[in-house]
């Protein structure tokens, strides 16, 4: 563990900090501990995967569905205690892989970070997919009524063209560097904060056509453990990605203490500030079963909720706030799949990594991984059909990453991990907490494998949205066929290609790190 010295900056001694892994600071330090707790929040951002997948929970489970939420922000935080002890001792861009790295040995470690960074990247997709959901209905409100109108084609074709040029916007942003994205990251937070708060009260108060007891209103649909399962799709896709505050260490002051703090409280306020948000809309709805209805059985949104409640410019309004909190939920992650990206690549782990590892001098940011992300999460616009769809492939991946992280530390722990201490810690807890992280982990792997309509379909139960042109795949669930193929061509590469080039040794400072039986992968070639 590096000691801090009197006679040095901040800045210098997080430098030296991160030498001691083996890495020159090139990323610019910047981020404070609210910067970084706002990275990790808007990277859940509650109104996003709200907006994103709230009819499948109405439509599973009506009411009732809302006791998913913490369900699995109790699971989450178990997750988040994991991490944030992990981040304390390895304060170094690149999450899971990381982590993995240290703790398990190469391959091991590679697998976990490919699997994560193309989850990220349909991750990045998913929530630039969405955004059109809250921000047509706003740009509607504000005269441009051709927008939402016409055909199911068009309407897609349209939310796809605002996906793509958000897409564009975030890319540029991010190549601009962290700061920016901070700033623009920081001031979005508070209005995503105020803002669901504030109007999830206004709906309790002043359109309040369900009471509370809406909570135990399930629409006629009985309630079991199928269902229920199934209705906790839009929770899962929301509660993730807390870890950005980790991903993001080398840019952040003080990361050991600051990051478990942002990935700890990241969680805890989504959870808040959602649940309340959740509790407003589900009151509001004039009508549970026309809303469980509606679309053809594919239900309403929350825009729809607040456009029946409000004055046309009260929901212009409403609906703008929300489209704030979902670019800047795009932002937050595409910044933690380019950091992961990055730190791959600078470990000469990915195809192209010495470009993808190069750091522009003046911006301080790596600018070919910023493109290179940007142009893979455009590739499912090819065959688009919708957020949803997007959203189930992503939020399985991203689980299966966690597992897979949760299940390397869990052997660590066994092993004697940690051996030093950090400024966060667990404790005789870590054991427990790493046990029950891992049982609801499998859990919902499970949950997200299991082949239903409504939360993991194929193709063709799709609606029409979705053909993947080869007649056999048409009848595959879509996690089954995204977990396979990007599995499949990352096996390929590596054994090919990848397990023969020089990788770095190594390095940590402290007697943890690497355990005996993780040892640095033998250099051959180059």
């Amino acid at each position: 563990m590096s000691a801090s010295t009197p006679d040095i900056s901040g800045q210098e001694r997080d430098s030296a900090d991160l030498a001691q892994f083996g890495y020159k600071q090139e990323l610019k330090r910047s981020l404070g501990t609210f910067s970084s707790f706002a990275v990790a929040f808007s990277y859940i951002s509650p109104s996003t995967g709200i907006f994103t997948l709230f009819a499948l929970g109405l439509t599973t489970l009506g009411g009732v569905f809302i006791w998913t939420w913490p369900v699995v922000a109790l699971g989450q935080f178990l997750i988040a205690l994991n991490f944030a002890e992990v981040s304390s001792h390895y304060p170094v861009a690149g999450s899971v892989f990381q982590w993995t790295k240290y703790l398990a040995g190469r391959t091991y470690s590679w697998f976990t970070g490919w699997i994560y960074m193309f989850a990220g990247i349909l991750t990045v997709t998913a929530v630039v997919a969405t955004l059109p959901l809250a921000l047509i209905p706003a740009l509607n409100g504000l005269g441009w009524h051709s927008l939402g109108t016409g055909s199911a084609d068009h309407v897609l074709h349209t939310q796809e063209l605002v996906a793509f040029i958000t897409l564009i916007v975030i890319t540029v942003l991010n190549i601009y560097g962290v700061r920016l994205v901070a700033i623009i990251n920081n001031t979005g937070v508070v209005f995503e904060i105020l803002g669901m708060f504030v109007f999830a009260i206004i709906l309790m108060v002043f359109h309040n056509h369900q009471g509370f007891h809406v909570i135990t209103n399930s629409g006629g649909i009985h309630v079991a453990p199928n269902t229920f399962l199934a209705a906790m799709f839009m929770s899962l896709f929301v509660i993730y990605g807390f870890d950005t505050a980790s991903t993001l260490a080398e840019e952040t002051r003080d990361p050991r203490r600051s990051a478990p703090k942002a990935v700890l409280f990241a969680v805890v306020g989504a959870f808040i500030i959602g649940g309340v948000f959740l509790l407003g809309v589900l009151m509001a709805i004039p009508n549970l079963h026309s809303a469980m209805t509606a679309s053809g059985g594919l239900g309403v949104g929350p825009a729809n909720i607040i456009e029946e409640n409000f004055s046309p410019h009260f929901a212009t309004l409403y609906l703008l706030v929300v489209s704030a909190a979902i670019f800047v939920c795009c932002l937050s992650i595409m910044a933690a799949t380019i950091r992961l990206c990055f730190g791959m690549a600078r470990d000469n782990q990915l195809p192209l990594s010495k470009p993808l590892a190069q750091v522009a001098p003046k911006l301080h940011t790596p600018v070919w991984t910023c493109i290179a992300i940007a142009v893979l999460a455009a590739v499912p616009f090819i065959k688009y059909a919708g957020a949803g769809i997007i959203a189930i492939a992503a939020t399985g991946m991203i689980y299966l990453s966690y597992f897979l992280g949760n299940i390397v530390i869990m052997r660590a722990r066994t092993r004697g991990w940690p051996k030093v201490s950090a400024p966060f810690r667990l404790g005789r807890w870590g054991i427990l907490v790493n046990v029950l992280g891992l049982v609801y982990g499998g859990a919902m792997l499970i949950n997200f494998a299991w082949p239903r309509a409504a939360s993991n379909p194929e193709p063709r139960q799709s609606g029409g949205l979705l053909s993947l042109g080869i007649g056999f795949l048409n009848k595959i669930p879509i996690l089954w066929t995204a977990v396979i193929v990007i599995a499949l061509v990352g096996a390929v590469y590596y054994f090919a290609v990848g397990q023969r080039k020089t990788f770095p040794p190594v390095t940590a400072p402290s007697p943890d790190d690497p355990l005996p039986a993780a040892g640095a992968a033998p250099q051959v070639g180059s």
